[in-house]
């Protein structure tokens, strides 16, 4: 039997942690893999693009475990009353192939995409950094806001959303949540959100080459958190901020984000650098107050690998809903896999007529 992570056991893990110290857990994790890259079979996603979204295969392993995701990006998914991005996992032991645990990842990307952005800021935004914008307020919106109220010290929330029922649903939740000390802002336009901010984060859904942010909206010292930016075709800075002189252009898999980040708009010797780089010290992250720091981040693999095991240790060490799912034959003969559908009738006439023979 392999161990089933569904969406009412991730819920519950997650109530019983919280959700900031569950994201601040899962951020340690990220970054602990961050920091060991090189032990990591890494390569960008499989993606099948269809018209109206894109379904992707995601895989990692670090010589002992391997993980892989199946999610989807459907934009116009709402209008029928499902999920924009969809996703489920599995960690199996290398060494027999065998699979762990089956897990939703629908929630688990949420909360790993938060983790990751608080990652990426906490070694590239400045430390005195209080006030964020964020600009598209869907579902992932909320995690977002959490993870950097709660880790990197956010006291200015900037909201702004061309469905003003998204900025609805995420000023209700922000209530219901009573984040301390967390004043909430509800803007007119992105300029209007980007104004006074020292960190932006975009996070939009469209899948279109689009410009939430123009180069008049960013001042030096900013930090960009550019996420809703995840396959061809979908951008969402002009390509101007990434020119800056000042611009410092962070990616988590070059190979993949070339392909599917916002440096899909530039020349392919345009200079990034990877995460582990920076946190590593192999690659300077912000080299001062002025600096305008963009982490282009995709969603890779790596962070997968990482949620995948976080949430099957709570879920191993953690007392509450256990289930597991009958995904691999128990055989008593490894050799006999026909003995599941013979039944006992047959086999013994079948033995029977070998004794006779």
């Amino acid at each position: 039997m392999v161990d089933f992570i569904g969406t009412r056991r991730v819920q519950e893990l997650v109530r019983d942690l919280g959700p900031a110290p569950f994201i601040a857990g899962l951020a340690r994790e990220i970054e602990a893999d961050y920091r060991r890259w090189s032990e990591f079979e890494k390569s960008p996603r499989h993606a099948t693009h269809s018209p109206l979204g894109v379904i992707e295969l995601m895989p990692a392993c670090d010589g002992r475990q391997y993980a892989f995701k199946y999610v989807n990006g459907h934009p116009k998914n709402t209008a029928k009353g499902l999920l924009t991005v969809m996703a489920f996992g599995m960690l199996a032991d290398v060494d027999t192939g065998y699979p762990l645990a089956l897990a939703e990842m629908t929630l688990n990307t949420a909360l790993r995409t938060a983790a990751t952005s608080i990652v990426a800021a906490r070694a590239l935004a400045r430390p005195d950094s209080r006030v964020m914008a964020l600009i598209g307020n869907g579902s992932q919106s909320e995690f977002q806001a959490i993870a950097f109220h709660d880790q990197l010290g956010v006291r200015e929330l900037r909201l702004y959303d061309v469905d003003p029922h998204a900025t609805d649903k995420l000023l209700a939740n922000l209530g219901g949540l009573a984040l301390a000390g967390l004043r909430v802002v509800r803007c007119r336009s992105a300029a209007e959100a980007c104004a006074g901010a020292d960190i932006i984060t975009t996070i939009t859904a469209d899948k279109r080459n689009a410009i939430i942010l123009t180069p008049e909206m960013i001042l030096p010292g900013m930090h960009l958190n550019a996420v809703g930016g995840d396959c061809p075709g979908k951008t969402e800075l002009h390509p101007d901020i990434l020119r800056r002189p000042d611009a410092r252009v962070v990616v988590e898999f070059e190979a993949q984000s070339r392909i599917e980040g916002e440096i899909q708009q530039m020349p392919a010797d345009f200079p990034v650098s990877e995460l582990s780089q920076v946190l590593t010290g192999a690659a300077a992250g912000r080299s001062g107050e002025r600096d305008v720091t963009i982490f282009d981040s995709v969603g890779f693999a790596l962070e997968d690998f990482s949620a995948l095991r976080y949430v099957y240790r709570l879920h191993r060490e953690r007392r509450g809903t256990r289930a597991s799912i009958d995904l691999i034959p128990d055989l008593e003969d490894p050799k006999d896999l026909y003995g599941l559908i013979a039944t006992p009738r047959v086999v013994r006439e079948r033995v029977a007529e070998l004794a006779e023979a």
